[in-house]
């Protein structure tokens, strides 16, 4: 951990007085989810998708008596296929959007699916999906303008009406992305760099279609969402969204909005970055590319920014879970260039403040604060004050003493017990490649063998003091480090691995029946 974060004289103060009662205190009844992220799900096209495959693992939940899905962020993915560097904060990713219906609803010739058949089932090929499906989402936006159909997902023009605030923008960025070859914005001609010429520019009229057809591939999303949405409703369970503390430098928030943002006003490009210093995952440190919040600009519109794309956020799901809460708090910000996150620093966060906007906005939100890691007095207050539950991992748990926060009998019950996160590896990975002394500690303390810890770990969550509890699907089928979905500070290869549907189907048997007594034992 560095040294105290040290003050600049364009930072913002912290406000370090917590108000009488919590600002959020919607975490009252103990639950228990899985985590799984969309592309992970079975199916035949080249990823999960929002199908019946998405609909049966909802019934697999009810079963197993879980109230709760938790998923990553939904957004367009870039750089790196990451859910968490995404096109826009808003839009939702089209790549999970399922074609079948399409082809009902005679937008597609169901020739056009037979090309996902030589796609494999047991992982995602990123690089096969992005030459395929864009050009099918295209073909089906050119029939809907010739046919225009009555489609289940609400009327069109009304939808373009009620998300214009963002859809507008992030159609057009991506039109103009593909018009100039995917290159980044900030590469782009000055004509269509700059958003305020760009909204003049001729390709505006030109790329009319094209910017056209990104609006309906986000009519198919939300549509579809909505849809599975309903579904889990019907079977009382609750989505789990992400919402990732900064946004990609290659995105249309930035490209919209670049006095938000600290970006150099000639170049348009970030003065500096995000990041993490040295820790668990990296001695080095993460350096993760995106571009800082101009904090006083966001201050000076009351956080409109901010309680919009919450409120963007909660409308997709029943809860959200904000990445890197610390950042609110103080961020690691690291000036370029520069070859690592060594030579970051701490500048302080917009604190309480920011959450005192998002409670004026929405005081129903029901947010979870991502507080792994290395915290502060600061960042702990900071979190106390907003009355949000924070995070536990077991994997963090094991090779310490007694005072360890993340061990189960230290959990409050105002938080989230995780057996492991996207960022962890499978319960079965970490114990395979943790040391002696930890697997011993384990073993000691759950008072186990150890030869079955992923479901050893899922009974330490279900039986912990933390009111929800969440576990990756792949503990569920004990699999080892083939089965983790993300592994941090590395670029590519991550978010590939999917289960297949008889797996699943395979859960309904003694998987679902034991997490169902799980949570009859221990109040879930």
């Amino acid at each position: 951990m560095p040294a105290p974060r040290k003050s600049a004289p364009s930072a913002l103060p912290i406000l370090s007085a917590a108000p009488a009662a919590p600002l959020f205190n919607w975490l009252q009844e103990r639950s228990a989810g899985v985590l799984l992220h969309p592309t992970a799900l079975p199916g035949n096209q080249g990823c999960g998708v929002l199908d019946q495959h998405a609909v049966r693992f909802l019934d697999f939940l009810q079963a197993a008596g879980c109230r709760s899905w938790q998923v990553c962020p939904l957004g367009p993915t870039g750089y790196g296929d990451s859910p968490y560097q995404c096109y826009s904060a808003f839009a939702g990713n089209p790549n999970l959007v399922d074609l079948a219906p399409l082809v009902r609803f005679g937008l597609l010739p169901a020739s056009e699916l037979t090309a996902f058949a030589a796609l494999p089932v047991d992982h995602v090929d990123f690089e096969a999906i992005a030459r395929l499906k864009p050009r099918l989402l295209q073909t089906a936006h050119a029939l809907f303008r010739q046919k225009q159909p009555a489609l289940p997902y609400g009327d069109y023009a009304a939808f373009c009406r009620r998300e214009a605030h963002w859809l507008d923008n992030y159609a057009f960025f991506r039109a103009l992305k593909d018009h100039f070859g995917g290159r980044p914005w900030w590469e782009w001609p000055a004509a269509e760099r700059d958003h305020p010429r760009a909204l003049k520019s001729p390709l505006r009229t030109k790329l009319a279609v094209e910017t056209d057809a990104w609006r309906f591939g986000q009519y198919l999303f939300f549509g579809q969402w909505t849809q599975l949405r309903a579904a889990a409703r019907d079977r009382g369970i609750s989505i789990i969204g992400d919402l990732p503390i900064f946004v990609a430098g290659d995105s249309a928030d930035a490209w919209a909005g670049p006095h938000l943002f600290e970006l150099d006003p000639a170049t348009l490009q970030p003065v500096a970055v995000a990041g993490v210093p040295p820790d668990y995952f990296s001695a080095d440190g993460q350096m993760w590319g995106n571009p800082l919040y101009a904090w006083a600009a966001h201050r000076a519109d009351g956080y409109a920014w901010w309680c919009a794309r919450l409120r963007a956020s909660l409308a997709q799901c029943d809860i959200v879970r904000i990445d890197h809460f610390r950042g609110f708090d103080a961020y690691w910000r690291i000036p370029l260039p520069a070859a690592n996150a060594r030579a970051g620093e701490w500048r302080p966060g917009p604190g309480l403040e920011l959450f005192r906007a998002f409670q004026r906005a929405l005081p129903g939100a029901r947010i979870i604060a991502e507080d792994l890691g290395i915290l502060t007095d600061s960042v702990n207050t900071l979190r106390d004050a907003t009355g949000l539950p924070g995070m536990l991992v077991l994997q963090f748990a094991f090779g310490g003493d007694a005072r360890n926060s993340y061990l189960p009998h230290q959990a409050p019950r105002n938080a989230v017990v995780y057996s492991g996160t996207h960022d962890n590896d499978t319960t079965v990975g970490w114990y395979r490649a943790a040391s002696e002394h930890e697997r011993d500690h384990v073993r000691r303390y759950l008072r186990v063998s150890g030869d079955d810890i992923a479901w050893d770990f899922i009974r330490a969550c279900y039986a912990s003091p933390a009111r929800l509890a969440v576990v990756p699907l792949p503990d569920l089928f004990s699999l080892g480090s083939e089965a983790r979905f993300n592994t941090p500070g590395v670029a590519s290869g991550n978010w590939r691995w999917r289960v297949r549907a008889d797996a699943i189907e395979k859960l309904f048997g003694g998987a679902a029946v034991y997490l169902r007594e799980l949570a009859a034992l221990y109040g879930r």
